[in-house]
């Protein structure tokens, strides 16, 4: 256990240490928090076995011996290890909902956390959506989260990874949503069958091939089948684009993150009507299209694939 340096006592002591020495230390954050403060807030309040919304009146309080040897030794492993501190604690959160992670799965951090608490209003009607698929789940955060907001829609969690659709299956259980959320491994619409949903919504791997060797390595702990999208980023997002259509329903959409690769997308099909959704609390690269514009310009992502 490590051992507490002199002087700190309580838990705002160890909270503003912590992010001292991350600072110090030239940290990145970016997995579910985005500065050392919050990083630190998160890991000490995880040692000591206390919710992430503990009242700041608890924050004079204390630390017995034990407590501030089990602090540390979670803040040095967080500077010495560089793993997300999601991947310490098991813990992160989306659309204000708490999931089980490991080194299986990306970390939580999509802005479609914003469309999905809004039920995806305005774009998509609630009345008579009945079925949606989450398609390179991950964790499952996203279709899971879809089921709690839009709780008389069924979900189906698509999945290339057996590890990562174990983790699925762990946050499926946690929200106890056995009954409507469905597990599926499949490498994108593989083996899909003949279902067919209201709205598909992806968060695929975008990384390009340059960008993905200047990542922090925060996020080169992360699993590269979750983050590698080829050259450009859109090895996946073509297919996803082409395929799209046969299981969407009629009047149906599909929304996917793209990230950086937004603008190679753009420059790609310049006469696409992407629809790119500006969120409040921050995030881009998020792009709507109707089944009906996807057909249409099917030729065109066919015809690009081909180039691959």
């Amino acid at each position: 256990m490590a051992s507490s340096p002199e002087g700190l006592l309580t838990i705002q002591d160890f909270i503003r240490w912590g992010a001292s020495r991350f600072n110090a230390e030239g940290l990145f954050f970016g997995h579910g928090t985005d500065n050392a403060l919050d990083e630190a807030v998160q890991l000490v309040l995880h040692a000591l076995h206390l919710p992430p919304d503990l009242s700041a009146a608890y924050r004079e309080c204390r630390l017995t011996f034990p407590e501030r040897g089990a602090v540390c030794e979670l803040l040095e492993r967080r500077i010495n290890e560089r793993k997300p501190a999601a991947y310490l604690t098991n813990r992160a959160w989306f659309a204000g909902l708490e999931f089980y992670v490991n080194e299986d799965v990306l970390v939580p951090r999509s802005p479609l956390a914003e469309l999905v608490e809004a039920g995806f209003d305005p774009w998509v009607g609630s009345e008579g959506l009945h079925r949606i698929l989450d398609l390179g789940a991950g964790s499952g955060c996203i279709g899971i989260a879809c089921a709690v907001y839009l709780p008389e829609v069924e979900v189906d969690l698509a999945e290339i990874s057996p590890a990562a659709l174990e983790v699925a299956s762990i946050n499926r259980a946690r929200h106890h949503l056995e009954e409507r959320v469905q597990l599926l491994q499949s490498d994108l619409f593989e083996n899909i069958g003949d279902r067919h949903y209201d709205i598909i919504v992806s968060n695929p791997p975008y990384v390009s091939t340059a960008e993905l060797v200047t990542l922090p390595e925060e996020s080169r702990k992360e699993p590269e089948l979750g983050l590698a999208g080829g050259e450009t980023g859109l090895d996946l997002v073509l297919r996803i684009l082409r395929d799209a259509p046969t299981y969407l329903n009629e009047g149906g959409v599909l929304v996917v993150e793209v990230g950086n690769a937004a603008a190679e997308l753009e420059q790609r099909f310049p006469d696409l009507p992407f629809l790119w959704i500006e969120f409040e609390r921050g995030g881009e690269g998020v792009f709507l299209m109707q089944r009906d514009q996807l057909t249409e310009f099917n030729p065109l992502f066919e015809k690009e694939l081909e180039t691959l």
